[in-house]
């Protein structure tokens, strides 16, 4: 199970996009091609992944929207490949969406999913030992 669909883009960046992004064969281009529409959410759900895989167990059991977002805007950005500007909104998007993630595998941004509990951290206390002091007022003044 994946992160995004198809409909996923296509609800968010309109089946025109899609159609331009992927139809290489047709002039004008006229259909979406799944496969290079495939390979990118795929892609997105890998780079997903990894990010959730130091927190969560994977596969999660309920995708959060928050995921099927980030995963159509990894998977347009990747779709646009090199023709993406620096500093078009697909790559800001992308960008975004990545920080985002990372927030996520730092744990400053948690996931409410049902049935997954993060993996918890070793704890214990930290105890210190000195030897005892050498110097006092005592055995300073001997000197």
């Amino acid at each position: 199970m994946g992160y995004a669909t198809k409909q996923d883009l296509i609800d968010r960046f309109t089946e025109k996009e899609l159609i331009q992004l992927t139809d290489t064969v047709n002039r004008p281009a006229t259909t979406i091609d799944d496969t290079p529409v495939n390979r990118a959410l795929g892609d997105a759900d890998a780079l997903i992944d990894g990010y959730l895989a130091k927190l969560y167990r994977l596969p999660l059991s309920v995708v959060p929207k928050v995921l099927t977002k980030t995963a159509c805007d990894i998977a347009r950005y990747y779709l646009h490949g090199k023709a993406a500007d620096k500093d078009s909104p697909v790559t800001t998007a992308f960008k975004q969406a990545e920080s985002w993630l990372k927030d996520v595998a730092k744990g400053v941004v948690t996931l409410d999913v049902e049935g997954v509990a993060p993996v918890q951290a070793g704890g214990g206390s930290v105890k210190a030992s000195a030897p005892g002091r050498i110097f006092t007022r005592d055995s300073l003044r001997e000197l």
